[in-house]
């Protein structure tokens, strides 16, 4: 059957392929392929019936979904934000600047179903009156943005792209934008700022980006994720969408987990599925070892020892009251091997050498962070450091134009939190008390 519209009981629960829907089709990106499993099917439907935005905003509403870039925040609250009486270019764009260490979902819907991130922009920029478009694809995936690229020219061909679309009095177009690979532009008025060709810098915030964003005009910045789930949305009801995950946190969500599993790889499952039970998809602890730690959403979220993670379900809440957050999903697996110290040592050169240096407690405050904890694994270590590492990263934190600041800060209060006693030890003896070398 072409159409892939499902009816509700044929919806599967758990693992639900959603915005990865075509990733084991032939030719999964091209558009024969997205049109054969109802592609398009809901902005035609749109346009045909003249749906008012406002429809559509409630059915977005009703169906839960929080922007899947980390923030979590509801998606058609943002949308409604977008000003509807101010004339001229509004618009719409797609943050694909995925950057963090053990983010991976983002390049993979653009590189097996970019048609569907491509709806989720046109059904966005007709409920907010957008009329331009730019998907803003990290610096260090070349391949994705060519994929995206040439998605982008079968829509414009199709007629799903570019004047009176579908022959409807619609006009919006999209292109395909590449980043130079600066971790700084996930935040999205630093994208902002580099799409207009400035070095990538937040800016202060108000004004906000729904009323002055890409040259001080009205622009709304979403997720990947967030846009490729709009389609389903449309399609098969918010309520339906709302029904794949729980309480506050409709829908599905793609894990990117990585780290020491038999099955690294990107798994989309319905929200609020209990960790042992994605573990257990992803193959378990490799080698047969046990589970040390886990970062649930990337290292600008907080590390949760085995205990906690292992009683925890995969969403916004059940993360929260383990002490850490979803962030965009990027779940990095660690085994008993592990030495805490010498990872937050990695973790701490990746915020020192991302930082874009605007705000000065960023600047010198992770430059400071990464020196201790690299004295402390050079064995020269001082009993006093573990009280500096927490004072300068809470110095840090609510200090900053941007969340880079916070997010640097994080991973060092969890990793001394939960494991104080490896640093303690490092510092003692010199040496790790996982009996590895220093590095």
């Amino acid at each position: 059957m072409p159409d892939e519209i499902l009816a509700p009981e044929q919806i599967q629960k758990k693992v639900f392929p959603l915005c990865l829907r075509t990733k084991d089709l032939k030719n999964p990106a091209s558009l024969a392929t997205y049109l054969s499993i109802g592609g398009y099917q809901a902005i035609t439907k749109i346009l045909k019936e003249q749906i008012s935005p406002q429809q559509l905003i409630d059915e977005i509403k009703l169906s839960g979904l929080r922007g899947r870039g980390g923030a979590g925040f509801p998606t058609g609250l943002k949308w409604s934000f977008m000003p509807k009486d101010i004339k001229g270019d509004k618009y719409i764009v797609c943050n694909s600047d995925e950057g963090e260490p053990g983010t991976f979902k983002d390049r993979d819907i653009i590189r097996y179903n970019p048609h569907q991130i491509i709806e989720g922009m046109l059904i966005g920029a007709y409920i907010m009156g957008a009329n331009r478009g730019y998907n803003y694809i990290h610096g260090e995936i070349w391949q994705e943005y060519l994929s995206f690229h040439e998605a982008t020219r079968e829509a414009r061909k199709a007629g799903y792209l570019g004047n009176k679309i579908l022959k409807s009095d619609f006009n919006f177009d999209l292109h395909a934008v590449h980043g130079y690979g600066a971790y700084i532009c996930g935040e999205e008025t630093a994208l902002i700022e580099s799409i207009e060709g400035k070095k990538g810098q937040p800016r202060f915030k108000p004004p906000f980006p729904a009323t002055h964003g890409i040259y001080g005009r009205p622009t709304n910045v979403n997720n990947t994720e967030t846009y490729a789930s709009i389609p389903w949305i449309i399609n098969h009801g918010g309520q339906a969408f709302s029904d794949l995950g729980v309480a506050n946190a409709g829908g599905t969500k793609i894990f990117s987990v990585s780290g020491h599993v038999n099955k690294p790889g990107n798994y989309e499952i319905e929200m609020g599925m209990p960790f042992s039970e994605l573990l257990e998809l992803a193959g378990g602890v490799w080698k047969g070892r046990e589970l040390k730690a886990v970062i649930p959403g990337g290292p600008s979220t907080a590390l949760v020892p085995a205990e906690s993670i292992m009683q925890a379900t995969m969403d916004y809440d059940g993360l929260a009251k383990i002490g850490s957050s979803l962030g965009a999903g990027s779940l990095i697996v660690m085994d008993q091997t592990t030495c805490m110290v010498q990872t937050l040592k990695r973790l701490s050169y990746f915020f020192y050498e991302e930082s874009c240096g605007q705000c000065t407690p960023c600047r010198e405050g992770t430059g400071w962070v990464y020196r201790v904890i690299k004295r402390i694994v050079d064995g020269q270590g001082r009993s006093e450091d573990l009280a500096l590492l927490k004072d300068v990263s809470n110095k840090i934190s609510g200090r900053t134009i941007c969340a880079l600041g916070d997010a640097a800060a994080v991973p060092v209060l969890s990793f001394i939190k939960h494991f104080e006693n490896e640093f303690q030890y490092f510092i003692q003896h010199k040496k790790s008390m996982m009996g590895q070398q220093n590095a």
